[in-house]
């Protein structure tokens, strides 16, 4: 059962409509989830996080640190080692020495590697198409402008913690 449905229970006045909006958007992003995970295992023996990782080096084509990669994966570097190590064993993933580094080193992406990336890629995009099909363009444009406004407004006035 996803978030939504358990939401149903209760009786609709219950609960803020902007928290019904946001349960709506979170199992929306799962299901499509769920789909492009189980599409990149049945069409190309991979994983989403693979796909992430060469999407990230298919954007840094002289390569990324270790460290860089696995800030912008949002990863510890762990993670990232254990993936970069099987792609190096496939042949789609190299290791460079950084000049004047002996102790670092970029990966990034063989051409075997970029040519499979961008086979997925391609796929990857046709996924998130049909997830939305059921959507006009207009739709899909005033969809995004409003949920710019909620990032905007988001990244302006974020939640306080208590430290």
């Amino acid at each position: 059962m996803d978030l939504e449905a358990r939401l149903h229970g209760a009786a609709p006045s219950e609960h803020p409509e902007a928290l019904r909006l946001w349960l709506r958007m979170l199992t929306c992003t799962q299901l499509i989830e769920k789909q492009v995970r189980a599409g990149l295992r049945a069409q190309f023996d991979t994983t989403l996080p693979r796909f992430d990782l060469m999407a990230q080096l298919e954007r840094a084509p002289d390569g990324l640190k270790m460290k860089d990669l696995s800030r912008r994966m949002m990863v510890t570097s762990g993670n990232v080692t254990g993936i970069t190590d099987q792609l190096v064993a496939e042949g789609l993933v190299e290791r460079v020495d950084v000049e004047g580094d002996r102790r670092a080193y970029c990966v990034r992406l063989t051409p075997q590697g970029r040519q499979q990336f961008n086979d997925m890629a391609r796929q990857h995009e046709q996924w998130i198409v049909e997830a939305f099909a059921a959507l006009g363009e207009r739709d899909i444009a005033t969809l995004h402008r409003l949920l710019g406004r909620v990032k905007e407004h988001t990244q302006q006035h974020p939640v306080e913690t208590e430290q």
